[in-house]
């Protein structure tokens, strides 16, 4: 049974665009401030599981083609290779560098591998919680 609730779906529209915002400023304000990867994971990932909510799962895969096991794998892949890749610079596991870059436009950026690392928790992180919403939502 297909429910037709057209408030629902108008609401949700506006409000995942907020909780998706939120967790991409989350995100990229942890290597200074609390946040980060993991609690902005957490919150893109519930924007998204709200869509599952909201809309049935054909509707959502249609628009977001993703197979979260593989956002994950990808995730860890990340984070690992940012962690190892200090290695090969003859530097401690897990070591992290900066830079300070001028964009044309943007003017000067602070620029770290913290950001990678926190990308690859963060894919980690959204893949996991969907995957999980999802195979407990196939059980019936």
């Amino acid at each position: 049974m297909k429910i037709n609730d057209v408030i629902l779906r108008t609401v949700v529209r506006g409000v995942v665009f907020i909780i998706l915002t939120l967790g991409v400023y989350l995100f990229f304000s942890g290597h200074n401030a609390p946040g980060g990867g993991f609690i902005g994971g957490l919150v893109l990932g519930s924007g998204i599981v709200l869509l599952y909510i909201t809309y049935d799962l054909e509707t959502v895969h249609k628009r977001m083609p993703f197979d979260f096991k593989k956002v994950a794998g990808f995730g860890v892949l990340l984070a690992t290779g940012s962690a190892i890749g200090a290695i090969f610079f003859d530097a401690p596991f897990l070591s992290q560098t900066d830079v300070y870059y001028t964009f044309p436009v943007l003017g000067e950026k602070h620029l770290t591998t913290v950001t990678i690392f926190e990308a690859g928790v963060a894919l980690t992180v959204i893949g996991t919680l969907v995957t999980i919403i999802l195979s407990i939502s196939e059980d019936e």
